[in-house]
């Protein structure tokens, strides 16, 4: 159950992680001009459209998972992840068709951003509607797991193509090997996905369905609004720093640090696989002392440790960058991990694929998708390379206000008999029934 869900996972995020970590490389061949700055200010733009297509991938695929089931779901958007990613490893570049190759470009990146809206939130509500109540984070953390291992493996082949190929060879054909590998990754996730059951929650939903049918979107917005608004604050910091941190922080020690960039991508890979790592940790953390005091922690640690991080990483140090990109690190990997169980707990099983894919990809199109763009804007507004980390501090304060504000959940049961008050207070009607 969990292999199946986080291997289907792995799969979809190892084929968007790659544009962001062959950045600099794409810049030159789909935006080429006189300004370096200015061609990686148009790709990071690119990866920012591709998450406006988030919200309504989560919208479509949220409204079809609560109806329809969850396995059905995750193999589409696992087809259509692979399918994009391989078009862009076979698409011609700015100098072969001219302005056609950014447009198709930002064409097929829409279509990833799309599938990706329907995946994280169906992957861990598929994982959590099969976990023991009281070890749901520890369940729900080999999500993330498969997220920052999917990462770490795009940033791996990307430093093996950058060691193992000259300048030429990488520019003319190598940059195309990542997007390519999604076709065979693509077909595994899509049998592992195929075979995979559905939850016993959504079967108990729709044996009941005269009575408990899906939620249609108008009432899952009114009924939930308020808790979707909280919980969206929250994952504004989880968007954050792991795009920060999984995505740009590769550039940003290219730019202000002053390493090569296999140097970069060797001091991604290590943080991304310690970060692997560590979820389950933070996931058995989260059940033992709850989701509010893990929040609370995870915002602190953030507005204590990313100052010294981007300080560490910009030092021209590779031993430094290590250290800095690993205090990033702990406050991204702990943020997904209780985001993992917060999105299912939050909402019933009737609108829980709904409302928990909206708000999360509606959260990781404003924070997350813009956080390259974003920053890089900063740094050359500011002239500041610690410009970025302000915005991540501010980020965290708005992230502690509106975690704290949600009820503590870690205990509640995520079956729909408890949630049969359906009154409009939204999630506080359905805490009263907690375990």
């Amino acid at each position: 159950m969990i292999s199946a869900a986080a291997l289907g996972n792995f799969v979809e995020w190892f084929d968007f992680a790659v544009y962001g970590f062959l950045a600099t490389t794409i810049a030159n061949l789909f935006f080429p001009g006189t300004d370096p700055s200015l061609s990686l200010l148009k790709t990071f733009g690119v990866f920012a459209v591709a998450f406006a297509m988030r919200p309504l991938g989560g919208l479509v695929f949220g409204v079809l998972g609560d109806k329809t089931g969850r396995r059905a779901i995750l193999s589409i958007t696992i087809l259509l992840m692979a399918s994009a990613t391989t078009l862009i490893g076979l698409l011609p570049t700015y100098a072969s068709i001219g302005i056609m190759a950014p447009i198709l470009l930002t064409l097929l990146r829409c279509i990833q951003g799309f599938s990706a809206g329907g995946e994280y939130a169906g992957a861990v509500a598929y994982v959590m509607e099969h976990a023991p109540r009281h070890r749901r984070g520890w369940y729900g953390s080999f999500i993330p797991v498969s997220t920052f291992t999917a990462f770490a493996s795009a940033a791996l082949i990307a430093f093996s193509m950058e060691n193992l190929l000259s300048s030429e060879a990488m520019t003319t054909w190598g940059w195309r090997v990542p997007f390519l590998v999604a076709a065979p990754l693509g077909i595994i996730g899509l049998y592992l996905r195929w075979r995979m059951d559905e939850t016993p929650a959504f079967q108990a939903l729709a044996a009941e369905a005269a009575t408990h049918a899906h939620s249609p979107l108008s009432e899952t917005l009114r009924t939930q609004g308020s808790a979707m608004c909280r919980l969206g604050a929250f994952i504004a910091l989880t968007a954050l720093s792991f795009y920060t941190f999984t995505t740009y922080f590769a550039t940003f020690l290219q730019v202000a640090g002053g390493l090569t960039r296999p140097q970069s991508l060797l001091v991604s890979t290590v943080a991304l696989v310690f970060s692997a790592a560590a979820c389950p940790l933070a996931g058995m953390a989260s059940d033992r002392i709850g989701r509010r005091k893990t929040i609370a922690a995870v915002c602190v640690w953030t507005l204590v440790a990313v100052l010294p991080a981007f300080w560490l990483a910009s030092s021209g140090s590779v031993v430094n960058a290590i250290g800095g990109v690993l205090l990033l690190a702990v406050g991204a990997l702990v943020c997904n991990v209780v985001t993992a169980a917060l999105l299912s707990e939050t909402f019933s099983t009737r609108n829980r694929y709904t409302a928990s894919a909206f708000t999360y990809n509606v959260s990781y199109t404003v924070f997350g998708g813009t956080a390259p763009l974003l920053a890089t804007w900063l740094i050359s507004t500011t002239g500041s390379s610690l410009s970025p980390a302000f915005y991540l501090m501010a980020i965290a304060v708005l992230a502690m206000a509106g975690g704290l504000a949600l009820p503590e959940t870690y205990r509640r049961s995520l079956s729909d008999d408890t949630l049969r008050d359906r009154s409009h207070g939204g999630t506080a009607g359905t805490i009263r029934s907690a375990a």
